[in-house]
């Protein structure tokens, strides 16, 4: 249903586009017939001046008010020769209006032109930082089924203050997600920074606990080079997840909002830390080490990790999202990228605007694989290693 009816706003739009290039010729035709069917000695010429300045606003080409302000032209010298009055000075104040408004009409155009190629670089160079920071994730990693959803708030944006990541380590597969404090170039720096350190100690560090120390002093460095003066001030909240071979998910809370684990037709269950732990950032570096909440995976499960532009996301009320009580509405049917599909629109619906925040969740869905040795034989006997 999503599919049609995009396809049915694009025709829509393309066909609203051709209407409006035909707006500046429904005009000097209405203009025209008007002066041609008017009794009054009163000429209706220097309306002309409206067909350039509708074709400037209605088409993003260059050409076109050149196109449109020559044909007024044309109209403007056949109404003066009818109504004889091509030696009178309205006449030559109307053309004068038509070129002046068909020359603007074109700078006009130039110069948005311009700004939407600056704007398709910065689109483009936005995408590429994109892929090099928030990489996209697989569909399946290690044991777990995973997908991710990203809305920057910033119009046009890609990347913002969230981040999020998922790898796959001989400890497991493990995930993060986390929140900058601020926005802009700041935050995506601090964003990189963490990042990075992530993807490196969550194959080095066995304990997870030690992979939030890690992202902690990595942390502290980046802000003292970076040139931070309030560094007690500067923080980021985080959620890192590690799903074990065996099954068991240890989970590392530093000031985030707890994950929902989603089981069967059981009810919503946010897994809260053991301890309330501060952001990283505001504790030192070597004061970091989070308690670790171990969870049990059971085939099918679900884990959402979300940062709080989903939950303080707010109505023309004032009433923030309802993740639990919307949750198992949207994780009904579907993989989990089609779920983080209907969670967003429907906070989108629940807002009625654009997000003020950057929002990201991530989905993951135990899923074992299942080894094919270990698969029964037709007479009930599972094969032995040699």
């Amino acid at each position: 249903m999503t599919g049609r009816l995009r396809r049915l706003k694009q025709l829509l739009a393309g066909g609203w586009s051709r209407t409006a290039l035909a707006l500046p010729f429904l005009a000097l035709v209405m203009i025209v017939a008007l002066d041609l069917t008017s009794k009054s000695e009163v000429t209706v010429e220097p309306a002309l001046t409206s067909a350039p300045a509708l074709a400037a606003v209605v088409c993003r080409r260059t050409w076109y008010p050149l196109l449109v302000g020559g044909v007024t032209v044309v109209c403007a010298f056949g109404m003066a020769a009818y109504n004889g009055v091509l030696t009178e000075s309205v006449h030559t104040a109307s053309v004068l209006a038509v070129v002046l408004v068909t020359v603007i009409g074109w700078i006009s155009a130039v110069l948005r032109m311009r700004q939407e190629r600056a704007l398709a670089d910065a689109r483009l160079v936005a995408e590429i930082a994109q892929r090099v920071l928030l990489r996209s994730i697989p569909d399946r990693v290690g044991s777990v089924r995973a997908a991710v959803h990203y809305a920057a708030a910033a119009a046009h944006a890609r990347i913002g203050g969230d981040l999020y990541e998922v790898v796959n380590t001989r400890h497991g597969v493990r995930a993060v997600v986390g929140d900058v404090r601020g926005k802009g170039l700041g935050a995506v720096e601090t964003a990189a920074a963490v990042l990075g350190a992530f993807r490196e100690a969550a194959h080095q560090e066995q304990a997870l606990d030690r992979v939030a120390g890690w992202l902690a002093d990595s942390l502290d460095r980046s802000l003292r080079e970076n040139g931070h003066d309030r560094l007690g001030e500067e923080f980021v909240t985080l959620v890192m997840i590690g799903v074990r071979p065996d099954g068991i998910a240890e989970i590392v809370n530093c000031g985030h909002p707890a994950p929902v684990l989603l089981r069967g037709g059981e009810p919503v269950r946010l897994l809260e830390p053991l301890s309330p732990v501060p952001p990283l950032g505001v504790l030192p570096p070597e004061s970091v080490r989070p308690p670790v909440r171990c969870t049990a995976f059971l085939p099918g499960d679900r884990v959402l990790l979300y940062t709080d532009g989903v939950i303080e996301a707010r109505d023309g009320r004032g009433r923030f999202y309802p993740l639990l009580d919307r949750l198992p509405g949207c994780a009904r049917t579907g993989g989990p990228g089609e779920v983080l599909d209907r969670v967003h629109e429907d906070v989108v619906r629940h807002v009625g605007r654009q997000l003020g925040d950057d929002a990201a969740m991530l989905l993951l869905q135990y899923e074992p694989v299942v080894v094919p040795e270990q698969l029964p034989r037709p007479n009930g006997h599972v094969p032995q290693r040699g």
